[in-house]
């Protein structure tokens, strides 16, 4: 007997101040190239497309393959347009064109991004999207794009066929030259102001931007922090929680727990930014019969730095002078149809309950490092849902080495 619901659902909410630039390398290929923010939006920097370092993305190439005669393309205006102001931006390499000086040689995409604060919004064909600042503040558009870019967003009650293409962005700056510099600002969603981009599909205009003053003041930016379980109990501890409607001979045992229990919470759960898990993982013995029991967790949400890396591309761990890293926790294999999806086949999308802790691998390469690079997929990792499109899920904090006394 147990009281809970299916599914234990744990999400951290702690901010972590002072943004810093993030990292994205992905290897030739159909991969897919993701840039995400868990707070804010993405604002890109450089982006490299080529081969400026043989050692990246060179494993089991021929040497001819990995030349660094190879001038690299610097293609930032297509990133820019297709991905700043968004939350989550995936390409693939097709967006940036054939480099022929490279021709013949094994390339690799890197940019370099960061998220800045911003409102988000995003507002549904038809649909009136209003912009407004508090008294004093004027308007600063990032970024807008009117299409579709997955089969969710704006889908209530639509049929398939309005939202299967999700390969429909337009890049505009309509939103821009009418809202910047004001207070307030309305801007309808529909085709008849941004174009047809994508017939028969149902599309939502996605908006960022910032409220500033006409001098404009310096921001912090936040970023989200990770949970860390710090105790969890299976079983009963009192005769109050989840008792209503139950004997007294079911909540007198208040001596019953099960082993283990914090130990597989943390295997699953430490790291992530939220945290789902079945009751059947967790009930791994019967630690009290004829008592009805309840899954009880604590945690604390862990400032530390969060990344996604597609499979195939490869994940940059780094830290400021001075300092080391150390992994809280790492998971490779598929927890949504979201993530990692650009251009995807659903069959690979559609197991979502394939995932696999590596936090002892990524642990022990990175650990006590000042940056680390692991490239994601085999023969690293081992394959826990084969024929899934897989990424990695991984988060660390930075940190000052222990001095050692003389």
């Amino acid at each position: 007997m147990l009281c809970f619901s299916i599914t234990l659902l744990l999400s951290a909410t702690c901010l972590l101040v002072n943004a810093v630039a993030e990292t994205v390398t992905t290897c030739e290929g159909d991969n897919v190239h993701r840039l995400s923010c868990d707070i804010g939006v993405i604002s890109v920097e450089t982006v490299l497309y080529g081969l400026a370092d043989s050692g990246m993305c060179s494993g089991g190439k021929p040497l001819q393959e990995v030349s660094e005669s190879c001038s690299p393309l610097r293609t930032v205006d297509n990133l820019k347009t297709r991905c700043n102001g968004k939350r989550v931006c995936e390409v693939t390499e097709s967006v940036f064109g054939a480099s022929q000086s490279c021709s013949g040689t094994f390339k690799y995409v890197q940019t370099n991004y960061t998220c800045l604060p911003a409102i988000h919004l995003v507002t549904c064909e038809h649909s009136v999207a209003h912009l407004q600042c508090d008294v004093g503040q004027i308007i600063h558009v990032y970024g807008a794009d009117y299409g579709r870019r997955d089969q969710t967003t704006c889908s209530y009650k639509r049929p398939p066929s309005q939202i299967q293409n999700t390969d429909c962005s337009n890049p505009t700056n309509i939103v821009s030259d009418s809202c910047n510099g004001e207070n307030s600002c309305t801007v309808k969603a529909s085709n008849s102001v941004f174009g047809e981009s994508c017939v028969g599909t149902l599309k939502y205009l996605e908006v960022a931007y910032v409220c500033e003053y006409p001098d404009p003041k310096a921001e912090e930016s936040t970023h989200i922090g990770v949970i860390s379980v710090q105790a969890a109990l299976y079983g009963r501890a009192d005769n109050v929680t989840c008792s209503e409607g139950r004997p007294a001979e079911q909540l007198q045992n208040t001596q019953c727990s099960q082993d283990g229990t914090k130990d597989i919470l943390k295997e699953r759960c430490d790291g992530k930014k939220m945290c789902e898990l079945n009751m059947q993982l967790v009930r791994t013995s019967e630690p009290c019969f004829h008592t009805y029991k309840y899954l009880e967790t604590n945690y604390t949400c862990f400032p530390a730095i969060h990344i996604i890396t597609c499979e195939q591309s490869l994940a940059h761990l780094y830290c400021d002078v001075g300092q080391v890293i150390f992994v809280l926790g790492a998971y490779y294999g598929r927890s949504d149809q979201t993530t990692c999806s650009y251009k995807r086949d659903a069959n690979q999308l559609e197991n979502v309950y394939c995932s696999r802790s590596t936090r002892i691998i990524v642990a022990n390469r990175c650990n006590g490092k000042n940056s680390c690079t692991i490239r994601v997929g085999s023969p690293l990792f081992e394959d826990p849902c084969v024929g899934t499109h897989k990424y990695l899920e991984l988060s660390y904090v930075c940190e000052y080495p222990e001095l050692t006394p003389v």
